[in-house]
């Protein structure tokens, strides 16, 4: 369910509470404290407001803020005893397809973590592929208390964006999106190639690929919709594949079989989650070429 940023002004201060009382992980008085600065323009400044209220709390309430947020992979989360809309983050991530042994990593990870900084994990996870979030966990344990705390206030205000956005219609969206897209150009004819069939993978490990996506290229040789778009993209690896083979067939080209290019793979890596990764082919049955678009 949505609200309108004009119905949360014109909202009473327990209506308001109630209705984004849960942006920032248990903690209402996060909402309570922004609904003075009423009414807002945009989305952005209600974001703002609210981002403003966590940085002029006290040091008790903002530490609590931290506490509130449940560990990744943690036994709660796979219980299914934290918040929804931390359930789904977590799942959306992959953290409920975990292995034995990535369970057992993330476990001591938490452990390590919670030692050392007195507080758990927090990342926005849906900025991450399980890959990078664990490469991050492990980097992010080498950090001094000091900047740690920055850090995990920092991923804080990016899981409320999120959230907020997605919850809150109105003029002035926060970026909190990105998207994956692509374009096939057949050369041989000088025109966009038609009805290729392609895949996205996210490249979780050496030997593990996550299919996200599949889709068939339209008349503009482009795919209906982004292979990933209205939410953040994850950092990680990715490959893309073209089924550039079967294409090259339809149109009767007389190709040796198997032929030289079948299924062409690109594999590129976001860094960026609310970047826009625009990853063409150019090909013919003998070659092929890629690179970043806009």
């Amino acid at each position: 369910m949505t609200l309108t940023l004009s119905a949360l002004n014109a909202a009473s201060l327990p209506d308001f509470v109630a209705a984004l009382g849960a942006v920032f992980e248990h903690a209402p008085w996060v909402a309570e404290g922004a609904a003075g600065a009423r009414p807002f323009a945009t989305v952005e400044a209600l974001f703002s407001a609210m981002r403003a209220t966590v940085e002029t709390a006290d040091d008790a309430r903002r530490l609590a803020l931290l506490t509130g947020h449940p560990e990744l992979a943690g036994r709660a989360a796979r219980a299914g005893t934290i918040a929804p809309d931390s359930i789904a983050e977590q799942a959306a991530a992959g953290l409920d397809r975990l292995s034995e042994n990535e369970v057992a990593r993330f476990e001591a990870l938490n452990a390590a973590y919670r030692e050392k900084f007195g507080i758990p994990f927090i990342a926005c996870v849906k900025r991450h592929g399980r890959a990078a979030l664990l490469a991050t966990f492990e980097a992010r344990l080498a950090s001094s208390p000091e900047i740690e705390r920055q850090t995990a206030e920092t991923e804080v205000m990016r899981i409320a964006a999120i959230r907020l956005n997605a919850l809150v219609t109105g003029d002035g969206p926060l970026r909190t999106t990105g998207r994956i897209s692509t374009h096939v150009l057949d050369t041989v004819r000088g025109r966009p190639a038609a009805g290729v069939a392609l895949e996205l993978f996210e490249i979780v490990s050496p030997t593990e690929a996550a299919l996200v996506a599949r889709a068939v290229t339209n008349a503009d040789g482009r795919t209906d919709a982004p292979l990933i778009g209205g939410r953040p993209v994850p950092i990680a690896a990715y490959e893309l594949r073209f089924g550039l083979g079967d294409h090259f067939r339809r149109l009767g080209l007389d190709l040796p079989e198997p032929p030289f290019l079948d299924i062409v793979p690109i594999r590129f890596g976001v860094a960026d989650p609310e970047g826009h990764y625009h990853v063409p082919l150019v090909a013919t049955p003998w070659s092929y070429q890629t690179y970043r678009g806009s």
